[in-house]
Formats: C-alpha cells, structure tokens, sequence
C-alpha cells in the first residue's frame, strides 16, 4: 500500500475516551484513574506503569492521550520514543515521563531512559512523579540493560489485547464519525480484506482516505480508494 503525503487531515488527537476499550477495561480504568482527576502529584504517591502488545494495539494512542491529558491540566510531562533520538536530561518540572517503544530504544536511549526512571521514582526535590512505559514485547523479552528492564516492571504490568473483526469495525465506524466521513459497509469489508488488519495500519488508512476524500471532494467509495491507493 502505498502512502500519501498529505497537507489536510480532520484527524481528532488521541484521548483516552475515544481509545475503544474492548477486553482492555482494566488498563483503561488504570490510567484513567492517574490523570482523570488532575491530582497525580497532589494525592498519592504514582506507581510506574507498562504496557505491551503487537504493533497496532494501541499503545502510543494511550501514551499520548495521557500525555495530552496531563498537558490539558497545566502539567509538563517527559517524552521519548523511538524517534527521539537524544532525548533531554530529566527536568524537575515534569510531573511524569512517559516512554514509548522502549523495546527498539538505541543504548543512549536506555541510558536516558534508566536516568528518567531513577529520577522520576526517587527526585532530588519533590514527590515520586509517574512512569509510564510501552513496547511490544513483555518484560521479560525486552533485550534492554538489566538495570532498565527490571525497572519496568516494578510496577503494574499489562498487555493490550488486539480486537476482534466486529470490534474493529466498530472502531473504524467512531473514527470515520469523528472525522464526519461517511464509510459504507461496502468500503470497510473492502479495507478490512485487502489491507493490513491491525488497527493502527487501518486509522493511517483512514488518514488517507479524509485527505484525499476532502481534497478531491469526492465521498468514499471503493474505486476512489484504488484511485488514491495508485497515486504518489
């Protein structure tokens, strides 16, 4: 499949409320309850968190709906994945360090990523601030230094399950609603049997789709799809 670059996307941003729960409600409540009262440093002391699973679970969508959350109350929160590849130094300002794709991290990433954990769990100044940590593999697997592998599971630890068809397609129905495109059932069996079948490769594909569609002003149908899947 090949991807457009595209400069119109009607994309809404990743919250914990739009993240379809499925067989994941444990994991939901948990982190909904760290960042849905505003309270994390005020209240009780965090305690770090890790999530797993394959590729198109959900992970990053979690991590940054927290990230936003905790943005949303004035917080500062630390970042890194995979694609930062010099993370900064740990600042006291952060009330949280959330580090995604920590099974792939480059060596300086892992040490960044012990000196965050080190510093997040045990401050020079201040209380304990929240870890938040994601990868594909469980902890056990995770080919990290030993030090950082072994903090990572610390805490609580829960895999994300991938969804069934149905509960795919429900989740491809409330993205296309939140985007105001219009998917008929003939368009999603048609996306559902030719392309990749885990979530995150289908929400790129519904990117695709409201770009182009806008674009072209032209509602969704099957041989638009083919059209845009054929353009550079």
């Amino acid at each position: 499949m090949k991807q457009l670059a595209l400069d119109i996307s009607t994309a809404p941003g990743p919250t914990l409320s739009r993240f379809f729960v499925g067989p994941n409600a444990a994991l939901i409540d948990h982190l909904r309850h760290w960042v849905g009262d505003g309270q994390l440093q005020k209240a009780r002391t965090p305690v770090p968190t890790y999530l797993w699973g394959e590729a198109g679970s959900g992970k990053s969508h979690l991590l940054k709906a927290v990230r936003e959350a905790l943005r949303e109350q004035g917080a500062m929160v630390g970042w890194m994945d995979a694609s930062t590849p010099f993370p900064p130094a740990f600042d006291e300002r952060w009330v949280a360090v959330l580090m995604d794709d920590v099974d792939i991290y480059t060596p300086f990433q892992q040490a960044r990523a012990f000196n965050w954990f080190v510093n997040a769990t045990s401050p020079a100044t201040g209380l304990p601030r929240w870890v938040l940590g994601a990868g594909q593999l469980p902890v056990a697997d995770l080919k990290l230094r030993e030090d950082l592998r072994t903090r990572l599971g610390w805490g609580h630890v829960y895999q994300l399950h991938l969804l069934d068809e149905p509960a795919r397609r429900a989740v491809l129905r409330q993205e296309a609603d939140a985007r105001g495109v219009f998917l008929s059932d003939e368009v999603m069996d048609y996306m559902l049997r030719r392309f990749s079948r885990d979530l995150g490769s289908l929400m790129q594909l519904l990117d695709m789709l409201d770009g182009f569609a806008l674009r072209s002003k032209r509602a969704i149908t099957i041989p638009l799809l083919k059209t845009m899947l054929e353009t550079e």
